[in-house]
């Protein structure tokens, strides 16, 4: 359960660096920043969706991992 946390922060870190460097590359022209804030946005959505459905399914509780 931690790493699929760890790895989905990670991953919503990355798309927001990605959209850093289309922005300086593309200098306001492209469309390719606002897809990579869109997967950003997207992936932080689907963790807070998993995080509530795996305490709901009890994975997880309120003080950690059983």
């Amino acid at each position: 359960m931690k790493i699929v946390v760890v790895a989905g922060l990670l991953a919503i870190v990355t798309a927001l660096f990605a959209a850093l460097v289309f922005l300086y590359r593309d200098r306001g022209h492209g469309t390719r920043m606002v897809k990579a804030l869109a997967i950003r946005v997207g992936l932080s959505v689907s963790l807070v969706v998993f995080l509530l459905v795996s305490y709901w399914l009890g994975w997880i509780g309120p003080q950690g991992l059983r």
